[in-house]
């Protein structure tokens, strides 16, 4: 336990203290406080004790040489409990009665809680006396009210004394159950943090092809800046992954990554949705909300489909990146939020600024750093990669063997141009696994009739245009990718089929980029 882990501000506004220091201040006029290991007093707004219930204590606190004497006794009591495990009674610099209950987590010493402003029956009499003396020295201007005031404060019988015990013993009891709660709470997200920083690590984003090796590198440099990035590429490309990933490899990985969809809604309850609203500044706004501006401060914003939104959004979406500020709707009030936003869309913006459908100045305030994610028939090589990932990510879902795509099955899902790119092969092998059955291996016969036909009709991954050299080249490149699939890499086994040797297959494969995994 470290002291400064103990949330005393907050246990003022827990409803089981708050209703027990009414029914002590209600029966007895007594105040309840905290102090720390150090003896300092917490939980104290401005200097002052809350709520002095009677007026001699009320004037002491309002003095800053009383108020230094209620402190020095605070510390003195609290350096007296350090090794104690019972409640000790005791008086204050100004003679009232204290009674004082440690407070022990895991059993080590983080504090007290203290009852104060109150006279013991079997001594009432002379702590008056002693009370009265100090008042008259104290404030010898109060002369004359100082007699009333102590006559009203409140003696507590043996009976009295017990009920109070049992009661700072419950303020007591709250606070370690509800501290607990917390470090409970705080080791969950901070153990969910980790497995999202884990799960979002650059080291588990799959793809070895050459365009995904140096989106890596850009995202490994571009993740420790605040500056906005610009996430472009078709659906399924995964620009949501690239976005986590951005933000979990971030300092602002501990604050949180909030996602919107700004094609999802019309241009008004967009701007509430990011900015907030105060109530009654449209028709259902019956209470105050916060934006996901507000939300995310000091976080990370996701902003998907940007390029849906209005020219009129997009004037509101430069302010806040160009200075922090945002207005609520129906509000006169600037609010600033330190949010990183990281933008993305599958529409070319630099055409929509020429057309006029899209403010050039936000394009270049989001264009500070692009990233564009390949689509999938731009990197095959990680196809293979992809389907054994699904494969097994299945197989844990299911608690069944993971599967493995024959052959032919994998050469059509080489030559497929995959238009829903990552996402529409997820779904494909999701598929295949539930048509397969109980059957170890997933043959072609399961695909789905678009990709096989599309594939049989000749719309593969060869483009017959160009100079005659660079489509042999790219028939070549094709014959050696369908062909390491074909043998589960072994070189020698290809090399054999294609009638070339192992030394020139290799040099192919280096030249082609494609992956050199190990093999025979």
């Amino acid at each position: 336990m470290v002291e400064q882990h103990v949330r005393w501000d907050e246990f003022d506004k827990i409803h089981v203290i708050r209703k027990l220091r009414e029914i002590v201040g209600k029966w007895w006029k007594i105040q309840l406080n905290f102090t720390d290991q150090k003896g300092l007093l917490r939980g104290v707004p401005d200097g002052k004790f809350f709520n002095p219930l009677n007026h001699v204590c009320t004037a002491i606190t309002n003095n800053a040489k009383g108020f230094e004497g209620c402190r020095g006794t605070a510390r003195t009591t609290t350096a007296s409990m350090t090794n104690s495990k019972g409640v000790k009674v005791s008086s204050c610099h100004a003679g009232f009665s204290t009674v004082s209950v440690p407070i022990r987590v895991n059993g080590q010493f983080v504090g007290t809680v203290f009852g104060d402003g109150f006279l013991l029956e079997e001594t009432a009499a002379q702590q008056k006396i002693a009370i009265k003396q100090y008042m008259e020295r104290a404030f010898p201007d109060k002369r004359s009210e100082v007699s009333s005031w102590v006559n009203e404060l409140p003696v507590l019988s043996a009976k009295d004394l017990d009920y109070l015990t049992e009661l700072v013993n419950l303020v007591v009891e709250e606070i370690v159950m509800t501290h607990k709660t917390i470090n409970d709470q705080e080791d969950t997200v901070n153990e969910l943090r980790n497995q999202l920083t884990n799960r979002y690590g650059f080291h588990n984003m799959i793809g070895k092809s050459a365009p995904m090796q140096n989106l890596y590198r850009l995202l490994e440099r571009v993740a420790n800046s605040d500056a906005t990035v610009l996430v472009q590429g078709e659906n399924g490309t995964g620009k949501e992954l690239i976005a986590k990933a951005v933000h979990f490899n971030s300092p602002r990985k501990k604050n949180r990554f909030i996602p919107v969809n700004c094609g999802a809604f019309n241009e008004n309850l967009l701007e509430s949705e990011l900015f907030g609203h105060v109530k009654g500044s449209f028709t259902g706004a019956i209470k105050d909300k916060k934006g996901l501006f507000e939300e995310a401060d000091g976080g990370t914003l996701f902003m998907d489909e940007l390029g849906e939104t209005s020219m009129a959004m997009q004037v509101k979406l430069l302010r806040v990146l160009q200075d922090g500020t945002y207005t609520p709707v129906g509000s006169s009030q600037v609010r600033k939020s330190n949010v990183r936003v990281v933008a993305a869309t599958n529409r070319d913006l630099a055409k929509m600024v020429k057309d006029g459908t899209f403010r050039e100045d936000l394009f270049y305030r989001l264009n500070v750093i692009n990233v564009t994610v390949p689509p999938l028939r731009e990197r095959r090589d990680d196809i293979k990669l992809l389907c054994d990932h699904f494969l097994a990510a299945h197989a844990k879902g299911s608690s069944k063997p993971v599967k493995v795509i024959s052959s032919e099955c994998m050469e059509v899902l080489m030559n497929y141009e995959w238009p829903g790119n990552v996402r529409e092969l997820e779904n494909e092998i999701e598929r295949l696994c539930v048509l397969a059955g109980d059957d170890k291996e997933i043959l072609a016969e399961f695909l789905s009739p678009r990709i096989t036909n599309l594939v049989k009709s000749g719309n593969s991954g060869i483009k017959f245009a160009g100079s005659l050299k660079g489509t042999m080249e790219e028939v070549e490149k094709q014959m050696i990718s369908e062909g390491l699939v074909k043998h589960r890499y072994n070189r020698s086994r290809l090399a054999r089929e294609l009638g070339m040797s192992r030394a020139s297959l290799i040099s192919k494969i280096s030249k082609y980029g494609l992956d050199d995994k190990t093999g025979s």
